[in-house]
C-alpha cells in the first residue's frame, strides 16, 4: 500500500540553473508491505517517489519504489523528510538510500 507523504514543485532558480525550463512536482510516498507483516524476515516499510515533468503540450512522468527499508516507520518518516529537503528524485534515491545504509544513519 502506497500512502501520501509529502509533494513540492522543484525550485524555480535551480530549475534554471540546470536549463530546465518546466515546472517539476515530486511526490514522496511510504510503502507498507502489508502481505510481508507476519514474515518476520523482511521489513514493513520502503519508500517511493514520483517525479512529474509538466512540459509543454506533454507530461513526463517517472517513479522509483524501494521495499523492504526498515520495520521502524519512524525511520522511514525520516528518510522521506531528507529525500524531500533535498529534493531527491527517482534517478538518484536509489544511490541515497545505499548511502543511508553503508553509513548506518537510519536502516
Amino acid at each position: 500500500m502506497r500512502i501520501f507523504f509529502s509533494s513540492l514543485f522543484m525550485k524555480k532558480e535551480e530549475l534554471l540553473e540546470a536549463q530546465i525550463k518546466h515546472p517539476i512536482k515530486l511526490e514522496y510516498y511510504k510503502i507498507i508491505n502489508e502481505d510481508e507483516i507476519l514474515n518476520k524476515n523482511r521489513a514493513k516499510f520502503g519508500i517511493g517517489i514520483i517525479k512529474t515533468e509538466y512540459i509543454e503540450n506533454n507530461t513526463k512522468v517517472e517513479e522509483k519504489e524501494i521495499q523492504y527499508l526498515s520495520n521502524d516507520e519512524r525511520k522511514i518518516n525520516d528518510i522521506l523528510t531528507i529525500l524531500k529537503e533535498n529534493e531527491v528524485t527517482p534517478v538518484c534515491v536509489s544511490d541515497v538510500v545505499c548511502d543511508f545504509s553503508k553509513q548506518a544513519l537510519y536502516i
